[in-house]
């Protein structure tokens, strides 16, 4: 049976002893009295606790202790105790062992959900793929189904397709889009003698290629390997309750025994007196408001931090949070805007974007479409096309406008062309600063400039700095050369770069990192996804696809960079949270055990059964208002930026 269905049937039958036990002191009782609870306690305990049960004689033998130890031992003695207290009619504590099972499956049903999240991002990475493939055999062009293609392989790619596997282009060229892999914006140039990667897609030509890398051996297969692993190895920090446990459950347990032994062996009480004194231990250590303290906290934390636009997935990140030392970006759609915009037109603007935008308006290139984009903003976007439109291989366009001869390109143009001195000095000092530069002219003199490049958002360099001023290192890990990403990491301030990182290598270089201290890693791009993965926390920008979406720990809804303090501080609030939570769902316990084991007894104070169990209720009452108090957190994060609007 599901941990799911096993949740639902200890909720139904647990609601009623609920809703008895808050509103016994108004007069309500349930209908059956005792023979009620016991058969809806009995349920409770065959169906939904029996894994429990399993699992504690399991560590039992094993000599170990661990949570289902605890919520073992606690439901059983409740169960086996108020059976024998509804025999000799004293008060009975049913409603403590349904409650603890019920609050303990919800906590195990979160869990089960982010597991199911987790194997659903490998499954989404696998769709990427390309269904078939035309292949030349014979001198013939057949489209074949992915799986019948064989290394060696002559395959064609049309405009729009995805290249179906790794390779090497033979004949041919074109531009494809390699974003889906490495995570660049800009189309790559592609002619023979380059390779190519499986799932990414042709844009403009059509080129064929040799297949070298096929099945398991395609980068995209190699980086669902590294998500699989990723997800599977067990992380490095335990579950919170299970330490605890592992500590309190032997204490709990020897103090019950000791109490026994000493009223029984030593001072000779009565039987039924010194039984109501080791059950008492035992009920007020019962772990109702442990079961409480993670999942209430976790519902209000993430509540308040969807209203943030933040979405926190698990509750170990939260423990995980705390620890990170350093956090490394990615820098396409994540630093950066994730597309080239025009930065800077040097010259008479409205002229320049005028005659550039008439030129490339039949062209589909990346450049091309932010020129065309920029012309649009300055209202120039209704302009005609150029007549006798050429394009000049690996050089630029030229048309003809006012009868007169036009041209845009890049730096290669200049070996014909004259630029004013003026212009040379401004176009390399744009391109030191990482810009790619466009020349716009007419007849075979340059008359101004368009800078090019993938900016920073506008929220990056205020992100960054809050990062460090929390204490925190940062990084940035990309694909792109070192004069570009060198540039934009002056302008954000980013501490450190590392450059020409190829997709399967991100993660190496998030596990060496993670020599130095706890990592969290930020990207948006499905090369991204074993990294996200690999970090202590992963922290996916809410632009990125799916893949990446389902492999981060935090998902960044807004696609604000500046959420990245924001996710941290609140996790590390909702953390802290639960470990008051905990200290709440023990300290009545605690307190209450030496009352428990007939400390005040010379006095004629006892702690009954039904006053421990009562104590275990406050206990969980002040967990609930605790978590409920999340809602007031002030985040400083948010008010820097509210201040900042």
């Amino acid at each position: 049976m599901t941990t799911s269905r096993r949740f639902i049937i200890a909720l139904i039958f647990s609601v009623p002893m609920l809703a008895k036990m808050v509103l016994m002191p108004f007069g309500f009782h349930l209908p059956g009295g005792t023979i009620t609870e016991f058969g809806l306690t009995t349920i409770v305990m065959a169906v939904s606790a029996a894994p429990f049960l399993k699992s504690s004689w399991s560590s039992f033998k094993k000599h170990h202790s661990n949570m289902d130890t605890l919520v073992a031992i606690g439901t059983m003695t409740a169960y086996l105790y108020s059976i024998y207290a509804m025999i000799v009619g004293q008060p009975v504590f049913f409603e403590g062992a349904a409650l603890v099972v019920t609050f303990i499956l919800l906590g195990q049903v979160f869990e089960e959900r982010m597991r199911k999240n987790a194997s659903s991002a490998v499954e989404k990475l696998l769709d990427l793929q390309a269904k078939d493939a035309i292949v030349i055999r014979d001198g013939q062009e057949v489209t074949i189904p992915l799986d019948q293609v064989v290394t060696g392989d002559l395959i064609k790619v049309l405009p729009g397709q995805k290249i179906a596997v790794d390779g090497t282009i033979v004949d041919g060229q074109s531009t494809v889009d390699e974003s889906m892999v490495t995570g660049e914006s800009m189309p790559v140039e592609k002619k023979a003698g380059d390779a190519v990667i499986g799932a990414t897609i042709n844009t403009n030509g059509s080129f064929v290629f040799k297949a070298g890398k096929i099945g398991e051996e395609t980068m995209l297969s190699q980086i669902v390997e590294m998500v699989k692993k990723a997800q599977t190895r067990r992380a490095p920090i335990q579950n919170l309750t299970d330490r605890v446990s592992g500590i309190f459950v032997p204490i709990v347990l020897i103090l019950a025994i000791a109490t026994f032994l000493i009223w029984y062996v030593f001072l000779g009480s009565a039987l039924s007196t010194v039984l109501v004194f080791a059950i008492s231990i035992l009920v007020i250590a019962c772990p109702c408001a442990l079961g409480l303290a993670t999942p209430t906290a976790l519902m209000v934390g993430t509540g308040l931090s969807a209203k943030h636009g933040i979405l926190i997935k698990n509750g170990e990140v939260l423990e995980a949070v705390n620890q990170v030392k350093m956090v490394i970006f990615d820098k396409t759609g994540t630093i950066t805007v994730g597309q080239p915009v025009v930065t800077d037109v040097i010259g008479p603007e409205k002229k320049i974007m005028t005659l550039a935008g008439q030129l490339e308006k039949n062209s589909e290139h990346p450049l091309a479409i932010a020129v065309l984009d920029y012309a649009e903003k300055l209202g120039l976007n209704n302009q005609e096309s150029a007549k006798n439109f050429a394009a000049i291989e690996g050089q630029g366009v030229t048309g003809e406008l006012n009868g007169q001869t036009a041209f845009v390109g890049n730096t290669r143009l200049l070996a014909e062309r004259q630029i004013d001195p003026d212009l040379q000095k401004k176009m390399q000092e744009l391109q030191a600063e990482a810009k790619t530069v466009v020349l716009v002219g007419e007849a075979d003199q340059v008359i101004g400039l368009v800078a090019i490049q993938d900016a920073p958002k506008a929220s990056s360099k205020k992100a960054i700095a809050d990062l460090k001023a929390r204490g925190l290192k940062t990084i940035m890990l990309t694909g792109d050369n070192q004069l570009v990403a060198e540039a934009i990491a002056d302008q954000v301030g980013i501490d450190q770069v590392i450059t020409e990182v190829m997709p399967n290598d991100k993660a190496d270089h998030v596990q060496a990192f993670q020599q130095e201290g706890a990592v969290a890693f930020v990207g948006d791009g499905i090369n991204d996804a074993p990294a996200l993965s690999t970090a202590n926390v992963g922290i996916a920008m809410g632009s990125g696809t799916d893949v990446v979406i389902e492999s981060g720990d935090i998902i960044l809804v807004k696609n604000d960079l500046q959420d990245v303090a924001t996710a941290i501080e609140l996790s590390a609030k909702i953390f802290n949270r639960i470990k008051l939570n905990l200290f709440w769902a023990f300290i009545y316990n605690v307190l209450g055990i030496p009352v428990a084991a007939g400390l005040f007894y010379g006095i004629g104070f006892i702690l009954s059964p039904e006053l421990a169990g009562l104590a275990m209720a406050f206990s969980s009452l002040s967990v609930v208002t605790s978590s409920l108090l999340l809602n007031k957190t002030r985040l400083k994060t948010l008010a820097a930026k509210k201040s900042m609007a």
